[in-house]
């Protein structure tokens, strides 16, 4: 059985646009996890907090390190010493507002400019509001990156665990790593239709069957 190394090293940087960050976006999802809003500090040197996020896996625990960086961003990006030393990602955009899913290629390009090849994922948050203005197939960015992309909605925690477990996954090495305890969760704050996002899934899965287009803008057309 492959042991994992002492993750508590590891520092997980999850990026996100400003606006998705002022409608509850990130800050909503990362404080999901009750042992990372428990045990989070604040550190002044850098203006984030730092939350810890635990999850125990058939190899051991393994915990992230969150970064919440409170609305830095929105003052023009975030500079290169947020994102050195950086171990993994979690780039998450809103899918009601496509200005979000536009700026994801700032994201990526800052995070690859810095930390090089760390593993990414791309997840289009609040999948749990009827009228998403990104439809599952306009999704088409983590094709043309070759990232893992999920849908998860962090009010209702649909999918929360996912993209922790890809990326540890990937810092472990051991594609058969997998949790062994549910994750310690608040209670959902809204429902999720799961026949709606069945279907969701599902246009999302024949998207990937077709021709990417030339520009991400042109999803929506």
């Amino acid at each position: 059985m492959t042991r994992v190394p002492d993750l508590s090293i590891l520092g997980s940087l999850t990026c996100f646009d400003s606006r998705c960050f002022l409608d509850f976006g990130k800050t909503t999802f990362v404080k999901r996890h009750l042992t990372g809003e428990f045990e989070k500090k604040y550190e002044p040197t850098i203006g984030v907090e730092v939350h810890p996020l635990d999850f125990f896996t058939n190899c051991g625990k393994i915990r992230f390190y969150c970064w919440d960086t409170a609305g830095q961003e929105k003052f023009g990006g975030l500079r290169d010493g947020y994102y050195i030393h950086g171990n993994c990602a979690i780039i998450m955009f809103d899918v009601t507002a496509r200005l979000t899913y536009k700026n994801v290629p700032t994201w990526h390009r800052d995070l690859c400019r810095v930390c090089e090849n760390i593993p990414i994922v791309l997840c289009g948050n609040k999948v749990d509001v009827k009228n998403r203005q990104v439809k599952a197939k306009q999704v088409t960015f983590h094709r043309k990156k070759n990232l893992q992309y999920y849908e998860i909605s962090a009010k209702s925690n649909y999918n929360f665990e996912k993209p922790f477990l890809y990326l540890a996954r990937k810092l472990a090495g051991d594609p058969n790593l997998h949790f062994v305890e549910t994750p310690a969760l608040a209670p959902p704050e809204v429902p999720i239709d799961l026949v709606a996002q069945a279907q969701h899934e599902a246009e999302l899965a024949a998207a990937a069957s077709q021709p990417l287009p030339d520009d991400d803008d042109d999803a929506f057309e």
